[in-house]
């Protein structure tokens, strides 16, 4: 049977939110291959696990809203509309990359798409977002900012001076907390004497929710919302969305890392957002289980695609591209 969530959502807008997660899903899946084959020069950190966070923030958004992201931002790129092959070029360092080559996956950004950005910094991009949100609330264009971040990037000075700023402003910005509860190798019951992330929240004057991570509706439900809040005029919230990655920091090992039991990993594996969103969908005969698989099939053959155009495109040519990009011409 649908969720009462559910039951208020277009069928439209609930096989959105599987595309865009499977879209997610497989790319990652495929980068982590790609990386451990040392097809894919530096790190590579993969979004698996925490896709519903993501996809349910940006289908909540306009096509002209904004965001900024971070090291694991191809997820959030993905989400708000990002193409494949020009992404899986920047992977891979091709002049036809996203960023021509020279940002990687850690520095993935498409204004066209309001991607602000990913950010290497922990907490890099928050400031980034409020000051995008003062800039829409001048130009009275109705624009809403959502800043994606981690629980680690909460005990960064930035998020607090960003979080304080918008509040004392009024600006129309969405503080989205992926709370996967580590800070790369660090859990968050070390480094916090508060369990919710969300309690930050009342400090600044704005409201905090938090939300099943792992269900794309209940994230989607919340940071719809916030956005009709912000766009509103009434200021900024802050959804704690308590999610998990599948995998390394930085890599594809999922299991035997010294930080995280095999045990818990595999609990939150069988909470697989995906999975349990289309077992939904399915009892709700909105997606049957052989059109969910077709779609998986579309996807991954696109996927496919992408490597093939990223491995048959060029190397950036340093003698002519090193400061292409880089600098502004003086008008």
């Amino acid at each position: 049977m649908a969720t009462k969530q559910q039951s208020k959502i277009s069928k439209t807008v609930l096989l959105d939110l599987h595309r865009r997660m499977v879209r997610i899903r497989l790319l990652e899946e495929a980068a982590g291959r790609l990386a451990s084959e040392a097809k894919i020069p530096g790190f590579i950190h993969l979004y698996v696990g925490e896709e519903a966070v993501a996809v349910g923030g940006c289908v909540a958004l306009k096509a002209e809203d904004q965001i900024t992201s971070t090291h694991r931002g191809h997820g959030h790129l993905v989400a708000k509309g990002g193409q494949f092959k020009p992404m899986m070029a920047e992977f891979m360092g091709r002049a036809t990359g996203y960023c021509k080559g020279k940002g990687g996956s850690m520095h993935i950004s498409d204004l066209d798409l309001g991607m602000l950005g990913a950010n290497g910094i922990v907490g890099g991009g928050v400031p980034h977002a409020v000051g995008a949100a003062f800039a829409n609330k001048y130009r009275k264009n109705n624009l809403v900012t959502m800043a994606f971040f981690g629980d680690g990037s909460t005990n960064i000075g930035a998020f607090h001076e960003a979080a304080n700023m918008a509040c004392a402003l009024h600006l129309p910005v969405i503080f989205m907390c992926e709370n996967n509860e580590y800070a790369e190798y660090t859990a968050r019951e070390r480094v916090m004497a508060i369990t919710d992330v969300a309690d930050r929240a009342v400090a600044y004057g704005m409201p905090g929710v938090i939300v099943d991570g792992m269900d794309v509706v209940a994230v989607y439900e919340a940071a719809k919302a916030a956005v009709e809040r912000a766009r509103n005029g009434d200021g900024p919230s802050m959804i704690e969305c308590k999610t998990y990655r599948f995998y390394n920091h930085a890599g594809v090992s999922a299991f035997g890392t010294p930080y995280r039991t095999d045990e818990e990993v595999r609990e939150w594996m069988e909470r697989d957002p995906i999975k349990l969103f289309e077992a939904q969908l399915e009892l709700a005969k909105v997606l049957s289980a052989d059109e969910a698989q077709a779609i998986h099939e579309e996807i991954q053959a696109e996927v496919d695609e992408a490597i093939e155009f990223a491995e048959a495109s060029p190397m950036p040519d340093p003698s002519t591209d090193m400061l292409t990009d880089v600098y502004t011409e003086a008008s």
